[in-house]
């Protein structure tokens, strides 16, 4: 192995450490967001079809999600840019949970109880790093732009 790319994994593996902590935390505010998403789901899916209820619950428990991991998981201020950015970067996060949804739901048979934890679920690490990206860069930008 070269010394490039064992200072390349080192370097990977410290990224990976040093992000952990944040993890851990958006996996918490992602625990409480998923509880609120859900009570809406179940009380939206009575009244509309269940991808309907899907995009209501999750844009409102997106909401939610978006002030608390401002402040507690990136520890940053909210701010307008971050508040438009921050929806447009749970877009990744829907992209892969409203195909695996219908897949699980339409394809595999699973209950339209279960089958949206499970969607959520897969949907996680692609929705952490795109808002990680989003709300630093944004932080990072007022910051900039205030002195």
């Amino acid at each position: 192995m070269h010394d490039g790319a064992a200072g390349s994994v080192m370097t990977r593996t410290f990224a990976v450490a040093r992000a952990l902590p944040a993890f851990l935390r958006f996996l918490v505010v992602g625990a409480a967001s998923a509880g609120v998403y859900y009570l809406l789901y179940q009380g939206s899916r009575q009244l509309v079809p269940y991808l309907v209820a899907h995009a209501l619950a999750l844009s409102i428990a997106m909401v939610a999600a978006y002030l608390l991991n401002c402040r507690y998981t990136f520890r940053v201020r909210p701010s307008l840019r971050g508040m438009v950015l921050y929806p447009l970067s749970n877009l990744g996060g829907f992209a892969v949970s409203a195909p695996a949804l219908y897949l699980l739901v339409d394809h595999l048979g699973l209950s339209q109880l279960i089958a949206p934890l499970l969607a959520q679920g897969i949907a996680t690490p692609v929705t952490f790093l795109v808002a990680r990206f989003v709300l630093l860069r944004s932080a990072r930008h007022r910051d900039r732009s205030t002195g």
